[in-house]
């Protein structure tokens, strides 16, 4: 992809090539940027839409939700990326670091947005939560298939260590936060 001038234009290519990847395009790769500058722009909206879901529990009251909000998504995604870089490790294919980290960013962004903006509008967590998982899976399959180019095995691998980095993120921080009695 060419590099693109300001922010919004990235934004705007991402967006295309988010859905690109989740209808498993093999060129979805060209609308992002996979540099260290795109890194760096994938790192700035991810930033972007924590910061909005954090301040949204803000706004509704929900203070003690803020701290455990911010720390489950931080340890997971630390432990998600970790994983899927050892997974990466693993399948000889480390190079494919930073394309997987720039386009999961961009595609944590508007998965994210998306979750806010159908919250905002009263639909029901237990109702929009399965489509978004099934969502976050084939984006995490394409991303290994169509972005890195791994061998199917290699996919499977790289998105179990995923799931697996995640949930355990989540679970430990919540339990951890719980037996503190930080969790309300």
């Amino acid at each position: 992809m060419p590099q693109q001038n300001t922010f919004l234009a990235e934004a705007a290519a991402a967006a295309r090539g988010v859905v690109a990847v989740t209808i498993g395009n093999r060129e979805a790769g060209r609308y992002f940027n996979l540099t260290p500058h795109g890194l760096v722009g994938s790192f700035i909206a991810l930033l972007l839409i924590a910061g909005i879901g954090a301040a949204l529990p803000l706004a509704f009251g929900l203070h003690g939700r803020v701290l455990l909000g911010v720390v489950v998504s931080t340890v997971s995604l630390v432990l998600q990326v970790g994983c899927g870089a050892i997974a990466l490790m693993q399948a000889k294919r480390l190079d494919g670091l930073l394309p997987y980290v720039v386009v999961d960013n961009w595609a944590s962004f508007y998965v994210t947005a998306i979750s806010i903006i159908l919250s905002l509008i009263g639909a029901p967590d237990d109702i929009i939560g399965f489509p978004i998982g099934v969502l976050i899976v084939v984006v995490a399959v394409n991303i290994g298939r169509v972005i890195i180019k791994l061998e199917p095995l290699q996919t499977a691998m790289f998105v179990i260590a995923q799931v697996v980095g995640y949930l355990v993120g989540g679970i430990a921080i919540t339990t951890l936060f719980a037996a503190l009695g930080l969790s309300s």
